[in-house]
């Protein structure tokens, strides 16, 4: 991912009031993030509880969306629908967000599954256990990674209604 200044980030989103872009707070370590080691930004709000933002590169544009987790978590443990991480190494709470533009001011929203704290990016790129002798284990990374981009590409395409 390239990397992205405060003012690209907020003029990036799609679904919110310029009321919440003014008041989002940047990830901690904002300035010191790898950028070469994530494919998406992803990051809860330090200041309101249960909201959260991720910033997908779609095609040339940045495409961000403010994403609400659910009062409820999950009972039994749930996968992320982005990294489908099968170790589990984090928790997985369910995320909402309003739909862009008059679809989302009518209330239609989209909500998934996700890594609490947008660790996808970490585990795809953990090395995966060889599964048998032979087992191409930077192929398989390289798939992971692959996904991860097509998932995250996936969902903000219907948040723009464009899926």
């Amino acid at each position: 991912m390239l990397p992205l200044t405060d003012q690209t980030i907020r003029d990036s989103f799609v679904n919110a009031s310029r009321k919440e872009v003014s008041d989002l707070s940047l990830p901690t370590g904002f300035d010191t993030l790898d950028w070469e080691a994530i494919d998406h930004l992803g990051w809860r709000d330090r200041k309101i509880g249960r909201r959260a933002y991720v910033v997908v590169p779609l095609e040339e544009r940045l495409v961000g969306v403010v994403l609400r987790q659910a009062d409820a978590n999950p009972r039994s443990r749930a996968q992320c629908s982005w990294c489908r991480d099968i170790r589990l190494p984090n928790d997985v709470v369910f995320f909402g967000a309003k739909k862009a533009g008059p679809a989302g001011r009518a209330g239609d929203t989209l909500g998934t599954l996700i890594c609490a704290n947008f660790e996808c990016s970490v585990n795809v790129r953990t090395r995966p256990s060889v599964a048998y002798v032979g087992f191409d284990v930077e192929a398989a990374k390289a798939e992971r990674i692959a996904t991860l981009r097509a998932k995250t590409t996936g969902f903000v395409r219907e948040v723009l209604g464009e899926a």
